[in-house]
C-alpha cells in the first residue's frame, strides 16, 4: 500500500520526534519516582510507607487522561498568579513539560511496584555481605543491591515503556505536536482521516518493535552470567 500523505510526511516526521522525545523525557521522571517509591516501600519507617502508598494508591486510580488535563490546566491558573506577583502574567507550563510531569507520575507509580518486587527479589544475605566488608548502606544500594535491581525489573519496566509509548498520544489534547496531533491536523485539512491514522498506526507500531528489539538486547546483556530457571 501506497500512501498519499499530500505533503504532510514532514510533519508526521516532527510529531514522531516529539513522540519519543517525550517518552525518554517522561520514563526518566517516572524511573527517579519509582525508584523512590519502590524505596520508600521497603523502608522501615512507617511514614515513608504510607506516603509511597498514598502515591501508588491515587495516581493509578485515576485515569492517565485526567493527569494529563490535570497538571496542565491545574499549572496554568497556578503560575499565571504567581507570574502576576513577579511581572509575568503569561507565565505558564509548557505543554511538553505538563505532559513529561503527568506521563511520569504516572509511569512511576506501576514503576515503584515493579521495583519493589525487585528489591524484595534480592537476598538479604548480599547485603550482608556488603556489612562484612564494611560498606556503607548507601554504597551497599548503589553497589551490589541497584545493579541486581535493575535485571530483575528491565522485563516489566521494559512493558511499562511500551504502554507509555502509546500513553503519549493522550498529549495531544493539551496541543502538543506529536503523532496523533499532527495526524489529527492533517486528517482535517485533507478530509482523508483513515490515511493519516493508519499512517500514524503504523509508526506506533514501528516505534514498539524498535524499542522490544532494543529491550531485547538490553535483557540479554543485564543477563550476561546468570541462568535462568526453566519449568
Amino acid at each position: 500500500m501506497i500512501f498519499d500523505l499530500h505533503g504532510f510526511g514532514n510533519q508526521l516526521a516532527e510529531g514522531t520526534l516529539m513522540t519519543i522525545k517525550l517518552s525518554l523525557a517522561a520514563v526518566s521522571v517516572g524511573l527517579l519516582l519509582g525508584l523512590l517509591g519502590a524505596t520508600a516501600k521497603t523502608s522501615k519507617y512507617p511514614a515513608l510507607r504510607v506516603l509511597a502508598t498514598l502515591y501508588t494508591t491515587i495516581v493509578r486510580g485515576v485515569p492517565e487522561t485526567l493527569w494529563v488535563l490535570l497538571v496542565y490546566f491545574g499549572t496554568v491558573s497556578g503560575l499565571n498568579a504567581l507570574g502576576e506577583l513577579f511581572g509575568h502574567p503569561d507565565l505558564a507550563l509548557s505543554p511538553f513539560t505538563a505532559g513529561t510531569v503527568a506521563l511520569g507520575l504516572c509511569f512511576g507509580a506501576y514503576a515503584t511496584e515493579v521495583l519493589r518486587g525487585a528489591l524484595l527479589a534480592i537476598p538479604k544475605g548480599h547485603r550482608e555481605a556488603g556489612q562484612t566488608l564494611g560498606l556503607s548502606p548507601m554504597r551497599i544500594f548503589w553497589r551490589i543491591i541497584l545493579p541486581q535491581v535493575w535485571r530483575v525489573a528491565l522485563p516489566g519496566l521494559g512493558n511499562l515503556y511500551l504502554v507509555l509509548l502509546k500513553d503519549t498520544a493522550l498529549v495531544s489534547l493539551i496541543s502538543l505536536d506529536e503523532i496523533m496531533r499532527k495526524a489529527s491536523i492533517a486528517s482535517n485539512a485533507t478530509k482523508e482521516p483513515f490515511t493519516f491514522y493508519l499512517a500514524a498506526a503504523l509508526i506506533y507500531l514501528s516505534l514498539t518493535v524498535v524499542a522490544m528489539t532494543i529491550m531485547h538486547l538490553a535483557e540479554k546483556r543485564v543477563s550476561q552470567g546468570f541462568t535462568r530457571n526453566e519449568l
